[in-house]
């Protein structure tokens, strides 16, 4: 099952490509700038049965040298038949798009770093017919936060460290830095790289301290069940049912929004019109889960499989 924190853990690449700074430098290569950068279809699906989707796919175009693809996946835990399918990535893409292909996982713990590393081997007793190795951005990969200026020079790549440290035992104080750090963004900014780092520690215990440190960093922002969506109901909207259902409609739509979920204006009017306190809340739940919006509205929702991430 898809979730909020494994949308953030890999979506982030698409909109700020400098978060592959540390993927480029440990490369050899000039650092990325989104010109050089574009998103391509993640379907690895063929014509016939399995459904198959790299998280993300970007078309590299540097100035200098060939272009190559970035084949991004977000990874929480070992998977067994995730070695197979990775390899499975990297063949199509070369055959599909006849362009060299990098993969890079994110792992927010070392053991599950170390392991997504591979090699992931092909073999025939001692012949090797392919193997696979990620790249990891992983917590010996990715630097953590040390200077509150890092974080207005480079808000994604802090983002980044925070959401790839997050298991650590010293993630309080790099919360703390990155919190003091964000004190000199806009309001705007602000709120949204403070709802961007509170999803990606959604299923953490970082995220409640997060969610204390955020009232340091702006005051008011709807969203799902964020600190900022409880001081627009605490406050613009306090003691008004109407406002409240009008706030809660936002944060359903704030959600699919975040999570790159397209919502058709049908979808659109039947949130912003509701009414009902206990139906929006049972959308804030499901929005950060669904895999359509129209999915939102399925009173018998199947219960989900277990994750393979």
């Amino acid at each position: 099952m898809v979730t909020a924190t494994h949308e953030t853990s890999h979506r982030i690449f698409q909109d700020h490509p400098e978060v592959l700074a540390p993927v480029f430098e440990a490369l050899g290569l000039p650092p990325p700038v989104k010109a050089d950068i574009e998103p391509i279809t993640p379907d690895a699906t063929e014509i016939k049965p399995l459904e198959r989707r790299v998280d993300t796919v970007l078309k590299v175009e540097p100035s200098d040298g060939e272009g190559f693809l970035l084949a991004i996946e977000a990874q929480t835990r070992r998977s067994p038949d995730k070695g197979t399918n990775w390899a499975y990535y990297v063949s199509y893409l070369y055959a599909k798009f006849e362009l060299p292909v990098l993969l890079v996982a994110v792992c927010r713990n070392r053991s599950t770093a170390t392991w997504a590393a591979g090699p992931f081997e092909c073999r025939v007793g001692p012949w090797k017919t392919q193997v696979t190795r990620p790249f990891v951005l992983g917590p010996d990969t990715v630097a953590r936060i040390t200077d509150e200026s890092e974080v207005a020079r480079q808000p994604a790549l802090a983002t980044l460290s925070v959401i790839v440290h997050s298991e650590s035992e010293d993630i309080a104080p790099i919360l703390e830095l990155l919190a003091r750090g964000m004190r000199s963004f806009d309001k705007a900014t602000a709120k949204y790289w403070s709802e961007l780092v509170e999803i990606g520690l959604e299923d953490t215990p970082a995220r409640e301290t997060w969610r204390e440190l955020e009232k340091m960093v702006v005051t008011y922002f709807p969203g799902r069940g964020t600190v900022f969506e409880e001081a627009y109901l605490d406050g613009e909207a306090k003691g008004e049912a109407k406002g409240e259902a009008k706030g809660k409609a936002q944060g359903v739509l704030r959600v699919l929004e975040v999570r790159g979920l397209a919502a058709s204006d049908t979808v659109r009017e039947r949130i912003t019109a509701c009414t009902d306190l206990a139906r929006l809340d049972d959308w804030l739940d499901r929005a950060g889960t669904v895999e359509r919006a129209e999915d939102l509205f399925d009173e018998n929702p199947e219960a989900p499989e277990p994750s393979s991430r």
